[in-house]
């Protein structure tokens, strides 16, 4: 077991055990010394909440921003560490839905649905509170290197109820498992505002490029299912959420597959966009996100959780 899955595991198994005020009290101030320090992660989310902003917000104010944006950031993983100890009604009462009526009828319907999700706000507490509703859900997850990290990372979100699949490696390629599983009426949501690799479909983002990946846009059009774009942002007593849509499907008429991929991709980035612009600080985009970025690569994972809040991935 190396350094970076030694804090994991300390982790999960230490944080759970101390009261909430002290360990929240030790996560705020890791992410105060990240931005004091102002390291790699800092500085690209700086960067990238410029974008979000605008060049006339003043430098100190959005330098308070990135200090939101850090903290927001270091309570995600606060509160991933302590979400396996959360029973059922904890978890219910730790997150809200703007539209959980929508998605309640494509569950009781058997339709399943697509939701598109920007890194922000709590994915985690999301996925366990769809599942402790009682709606199937299923994703997708990065396949993390060390292995031992990433089988972690697996074991703690299908302990929450979600069936995850890895993006490559699995037993069957993970679009098809995600196709079937729309169909019997599943929740899928995906991650959706982030894609640098030669495969993602190149969107306009708050007046820039960038790659997003074609992954909701394609699975919405295979299926037929109700497609969603989420804002997910906190509030001082819960993790909140927002759905837009269900997000008009282009047709066969409107040109080939590939065109109307891109064409919904850019209604996603735009419909992200919106949400990411009304909570900024709860967006935790800490690398490289638009073409033109230079010198700003991901980073690899820090060894301790709070001291390197500023150099994680998601």
């Amino acid at each position: 077991m190396n350094l970076t899955e030694l804090g994991y595991v300390a982790g999960w198994r230490v944080i759970r055990a101390l009261p909430r005020p002290v360990t929240a009290a030790v996560f705020r101030a890791g992410a105060d010394r990240a931005h004091r320090r102002g390291g790699g992660g800092t500085a690209r989310l700086r960067a990238n909440l410029r974008r979000v902003v605008g060049p006339d917000l003043p430098e100190a104010e959005l330098d308070e921003l990135v200090r939101r944006g850090l903290r927001s950031y270091a309570r995600y993983w606060l509160e991933a560490f302590r979400l396996p100890a959360l029973g059922r009604t904890e978890i219910l009462a730790g997150f809200r839905l703007d539209g959980e009526e929508k998605l309640a009828a494509d569950v009781a319907a058997g339709r399943g649905a697509v939701v598109a999700l920007p890194h922000a706000g709590n994915w985690d507490a999301a996925g366990a509170w769809v599942a402790a509703t009682g709606w199937p859900i299923t994703t997708v997850a990065e396949r993390l290197k060390p292995e031992g990290l990433y089988q972690r990372f697996l074991a703690f979100r299908r302990s929450l109820g979600m069936e995850i699949l890895p993006t490559h490696g699995g037993e069957r390629n993970a679009f098809d498992v995600l196709v079937d599983r729309v169909r019997a009426g599943t929740v899928v949501p995906l991650l959706a505002d982030r894609d640098l690799s030669a495969r993602g479909v190149e969107v306009d983002f708050f007046g820039h490029r960038t790659r997003m990946p074609p992954g909701p846009a394609l699975l919405a059009l295979r299926t037929g299912a109700p497609l969603y774009v989420a804002s997910m942002w906190y509030e001082p007593d819960a993790a909140c959420a927002s759905i837009e849509g269900p997000l008009p499907l282009p047709g066969p008429e409107e040109g080939p597959l590939d065109q109307r991929v891109r064409s919904l991709t850019q209604r996603i980035a735009d419909g992200l966009a919106a949400g990411i612009a009304r909570h900024p600080e709860d967006w935790h985009m800490l690398q490289r996100m638009w073409l033109d970025q230079h010198g700003t690569g991901g980073g690899a994972a820090p060894s301790s959780p709070a001291a390197g809040i500023a150099n994680e991935r998601r």
